[in-house]
């Protein structure tokens, strides 16, 4: 049975961490790891919040969403979002929770600022914690694929500075009646440069292997799934891939359960141009990418594939 590795950041060997977890993101486009240091008290609080968040009625949340700012910040409602190519919505709700740029900021256009809910109460105060926290985490692990890319460690400081980075709080409802083909979500890659996962130890989560078959994912209690999005094999020219993965219904008993998410999509700054990494252009793996694209040029195109801003 095919395993993503579990790799632990506490260690002192920065090169063998690099290896370990460039070897896997190589293979799988994914990575599962542990001792990643976030406070468990505190992610503990941010579940208790989630939970609380989605047990108000729909036309509470929906005071908080924004149509003309595609799902950037807020409420975004149920079956907004659809998988590029579906042919049905995404069975979830979510809210986004992004970086908090000083006001007459250079990159405030791209980046609106955070709406906040009224309850429940705590709400702002935690994740203005953990937003920060999960940041530091992905750079951490950007520094180790860095290094397995024989790039100075600190390559990607300047990239992410300011990122347009975002905290999802996802809600999957249980499942009623028969949905017609719809599921909680749909095949996908991710937009970003690396997503941090929390809340994947509730069944569902599954990769497309290479052989095109689906792969469980399956961490322990507390650990982090991390993904390689699409900006970021596009940097690297696909050394490491943006693997689709989806979502799936539960069956029998779990269908009538909540399910919750917490991705921290990793982005690089707005303005930062993604420009393929000549470390990583050979004559048998020539430049898919001639054409260098901004990160919120490539974001705004992905966007409007996804359903969340209308072309």
């Amino acid at each position: 049975m095919t395993q993503i590795p579990l790799i632990s950041l506490d260690t002192q060997d920065a090169d063998a961490l690099g290896q370990a977890l460039g070897d896997s993101f190589h293979r799988f486009g994914f990575a599962m790891v542990k001792d990643h240091g976030l406070d468990a008290q505190l992610v503990e609080k941010a579940w208790d919040l989630t939970e609380r968040l989605y047990e108000q009625e729909d036309a509470e949340k929906r005071k908080f969403h924004d149509p003309a700012i595609g799902g950037a910040r807020g409420y975004t409602p149920f079956k907004t979002e659809i998988a590029k190519g579906a042919a049905h919505h995404d069975l979830k709700e979510f809210w986004h929770i992004g970086r908090e740029l000083p006001e007459g900021h250079r990159l405030a256009g791209s980046m609106p600022p955070n709406i906040w809910p009224d309850r429940p109460e705590g709400f702002r105060e935690t994740f203005e914690t953990l937003f920060p926290d999960m940041d530091a985490v992905g750079a951490r692990i950007l520094t180790s694929i860095a290094r397995y890319l024989d790039l100075p460690a600190d390559w990607f400081d300047d990239a992410i500075e300011d990122g347009n980075s975002v905290l999802r709080l996802l809600h999957y409802p249980p499942i009623e009646g028969d949905p017609e083909g719809a599921i909680r979500a749909g095949a996908h890659e991710d937009i970003n440069l690396i997503t941090l996962l929390l809340g994947a130890e509730e069944a569902g989560l599954e990769i497309l292997g290479k052989d095109r078959e689906w792969i469980a994912v399956d961490p322990p209690e507390g650990a982090l799934v991390v993904n390689v999005g699409d900006m970021l094999q596009r940097l690297t020219n696909h050394v490491l891939p943006s693997t689709t993965h989806r979502v799936r219904n539960p069956s029998g008993e779990r269908a009538h359960h909540h399910r919750y998410s917490m991705p921290f999509f990793l982005h690089a700054r707005s303005d930062f141009a993604i420009e393929t990494l000549p470390g990583c252009i050979s004559e048998d793996r020539p430049n898919r990418y001639p054409e260098p694209i901004t990160a919120d040029d490539y974001l705004q195109q992905r966007l409007r594939e996804i359903g969340l801003i209308k072309a």
